[in-house]
């Protein structure tokens, strides 16, 4: 097979991913968490750069590098959404950078390199937009386990049914667990589950956790991004085994998981949405604190 020939593959399958970690209504509500808690200079900051001076400046664009990514003009950040941990769930978890991240890049990798392009502030306009955009997508993207997972193509490849319906593992997490805890896959769904949180977040179970959540954030430099960026791919990466595949692969393939796995992962999608939108409100402070 030619290098050229290699190169197409490899992008194909990239392609053939999970298209959206969360659901749009999930990274929606990661957005409105994110909202709450920047700065007044931040929310002046994004709302300029992106043109949108109402409260979904951040909401309004969260699901937008879903879209991009089947473009022609975007198709080669397809692989920027997961990074790939060939690990060995159940028995262990884990995420190693160098074997994990390939040369087509990663959520890590990308994490890193659109907050160095947005702190720069040598790009063109449009190109700072899509920088913004793709950070307060990957932020949600790598708090979804089965996007810091390898085995079964992150889970897209193992079948799974749904209140009855087919569908897969990976699109399990991305939308059918998240809508039964918001009740719906709209906008207003995930702004009133973001109200939830925030409430949980400021006075109730997550209010002595919130601050553990940005230990160690940084925006100082590439190596702290990276390192900010795969500590939480590590703590998603982790889920892998003890909530999304406790059982193996046997215990869920072909099973209709609306239940009692359902009933067990909600608080852990919770938590992790919850967790990423705290995460992205510290990590927009951080860059434009940087500019």
């Amino acid at each position: 097979m030619t290098r050229i020939a290699s190169l197409a593959l490899l992008l194909s399958a990239a392609a053939l991913r999970g298209a959206m970690a969360w659901g749009a209504m999930g990274h929606e509500t990661v957005a409105y968490v994110a909202s709450n808690y920047v700065s007044a200079s931040t929310k002046s900051f994004f709302q300029d750069l992106l043109g949108d001076a109402s409260a979904d400046y951040l909401a309004g664009v969260a699901a937008w590098a879903d879209s991009y990514r089947y473009t022609s003009a975007g198709k080669f950040s397809a692989a920027f959404h997961y990074i790939d941990a060939n690990d060995d769930p159940p028995s262990s978890c884990g995420v190693d950078l160098d074997r994990d991240c390939g040369a087509e890049g990663c959520v890590v990798r990308a994490l890193q390199n659109y907050t160095t392009i947005l702190i720069g502030q040598k790009a063109s306009n449009a190109n700072l937009q899509i920088a913004a955009k793709m950070i307060i997508h990957f932020v949600g993207d790598i708090g979804q386990p089965l996007h810091c997972e390898a085995l079964e193509v992150g889970g897209n490849d193992i079948d799974v049914q749904y209140d009855g319906d087919d569908t897969n593992l990976h699109a399990a997490w991305d939308s059918n667990i998240p809508e039964s805890i918001s009740g719906g896959s709209s906008q207003s769904s995930a702004k009133s589950w973001a109200s939830d949180l925030i409430k949980e977040i400021d006075s109730g179970s997550y209010k002595s956790q919130a601050a553990s959540w940005i230990s160690g954030l940084s925006v100082a430099s590439a190596d702290k991004q990276t390192s900010t960026a795969l500590k939480w791919a590590t703590e998603s990466n982790a889920y892998v085994c003890s909530t999304v595949l406790p059982g193996g692969v046997s215990a869920v393939e072909n099973k209709d998981l609306s239940g009692r796995y359902t009933t067990t992962a909600q608080p852990v999608v919770d938590l992790q949405i919850a967790k990423q939108g705290y995460r992205l409100a510290k990590w927009l402070d951080a860059i434009v604190a940087a500019i």
